[in-house]
């Protein structure tokens, strides 16, 4: 006899073993009782027969209620109707505590009550589903950058400055001077990108955002590679390579996830290289003909966003925005399909990565501005100080390069992977405007 996890259950076949979880359901019927086990891998049911089990186990089971932990001992046998392919004939049930009612019970919930009880909400079957998922999409972020050589660079998360912009800040006391709570490690990025060549970073990122869309969390997770040497047609290779990994790992490793959650696979498995690659004026051209026209100038909203998805059916790159709407560190060029040598131009030399099936920017990047005395200007002409950004300028006055990265919003990703609705499912506690609890 031995201890066991239902997530590798297939490696005991025949044996006895011991599994250690929770009561997630059960049932009757006459000599025959089925308990239906969850351990934090998967769910197994365990079916105890009269006469297999002792009595005392037998008797046990009527004062079982969800969510009550147990040790069951009981021998490992093949069942093609089971989800994991086995069940268990239960020889012994060992109570260790009887759980109180539990107020998440198998009928529907709204969606308040459910925030208000996200500690045990996560341990639902779809919740469970959704943040397995992420986890194997962290690991394998990780494992992508590994390979190819990019070094993990942490930035800090209390910053002097801000990197996007002041109005979406959240600052604190910091002894006698205020910090914020960091929006983006880019600029920290761009200075490891000039000591080690190719890093990435990969933290949470904070958004003082008044926004309740489906999308939006005010706390959520980037990863952020930057490459010294690196321009735009870089950027898109990069986060191309690297969102075909991400799926292609996910459909390899969470095909039981993927199955609780009712993830279309096959809209998965169209997501292979090469994605579109059209300018923000060719995207305007794909809108006006959709009965979407939008102003030359203006920023794409949601519903922009879901038709040009809907008109590729896979991820497709945005490049060359108008110069006005994006961040102060972007390289400018004068034309949308140029190199970039005019750095009062009319584009930025940045691309957005549009996911299909409406879950909006996934990726957002480009080339940043390399020549000292333009960032200079840019900082001043967006309202910024200029003794804020010393050292980020001095990157660009001790051997400075053409250089280029991207941020991937974690949540935003595993949810279109996931295909769940809301970014709430997809981190353990989220932050949103209306919710800081549990």
């Amino acid at each position: 006899m031995m201890n066991a996890k239902i997530g590798t259950i297939a490696k005991f076949d025949d044996q006895i073993v011991t599994l250690k979880g929770w009561v997630y359901n059960k049932r009757s019927s006459g000599k025959i009782k089925f308990l239906m086990l969850r351990d934090g891998s998967g769910i197994i049911q365990g079916v105890l027969v009269k006469g297999e089990c002792d009595d005392a186990s037998f008797e046990e089971f009527e004062k079982l209620t969800q969510e009550s932990s147990v040790m069951v001992t009981g021998k490992v046998r093949k069942e093609p109707r089971s989800k994991v392919g086995f069940e268990l004939t239960v020889h012994k049930v060992e109570t260790v505590q009887i759980a109180n009612e539990y107020p998440i019970s198998l009928k529907e919930h709204g969606v308040e009550f459910l925030m208000e009880n996200r500690h045990l909400w996560i341990r639902s079957q779809k919740q469970w589903a959704a943040l397995r998922v992420r986890s194997e999409i962290m690991f394998a972020i990780q494992q992508f950058f590994r390979e190819r050589g990019f070094m993990r660079f942490d930035p800090p998360i209390l910053t002097p400055t801000s990197c996007e912009g002041t109005s979406t800040l959240f600052s604190t006391p910091y002894f006698d001077e205020k910090a914020f709570l960091t929006q983006s490690g880019q600029l920290y990025g761009e200075a490891g990108a000039f000591a080690f060549g190719n890093i990435y970073s990969f933290g949470p990122t904070f958004r003082a955002e008044k926004s309740k869309t489906r999308k939006h969390l005010t706390e959520f997770w980037m990863v952020e590679p930057e490459m010294a040497y690196g321009k735009l047609p870089d950027v898109m290779d990069l986060g191309e390579a690297f969102v075909c990994s991400i799926v292609k790992h996910c459909l390899e490793n969470c095909q039981p996830e993927l199955v609780i959650l009712e993830r279309n696979q096959k809209e998965l498995e169209t997501i292979v290289a090469p994605f579109p690659r059209i300018t923000y004026d060719e995207a305007l051209k794909v809108l006006a003909k959709r009965g979407m026209e939008i102003p030359w100038g203006e920023d794409f909203g949601a519903p922009h966003e879901t038709a040009l998805g809907e008109e590729f059916g896979k991820p497709v790159f945005i490049h060359h925005f108008p110069s006005s709407i994006k961040a102060f560190y972007f390289k400018h060029a004068d034309y949308a399909n140029g190199d970039g040598v005019d750095h009062d131009g009319k584009y930025a030399l940045g691309a957005d990565l549009i996911a299909p099936f409406g879950y909006g920017e996934i990726i957002g990047g480009g080339q940043r501005e390399d020549k000292v005395e333009v960032l200079e200007r840019r900082i001043l002409e967006h309202g910024l100080s200029l003794k804020d950004y010393q050292w980020y300028l001095d990157l660009r006055r001790y051997g400075s390069v053409p250089h280029a990265g991207f941020g991937l919003g974690l949540e935003r990703t595993v949810a279109w992977v996931t295909g769940v609705e809301h970014v709430r499912e997809t981190i353990p506690f989220p932050r949103m405007m209306n919710h800081l609890k549990p």
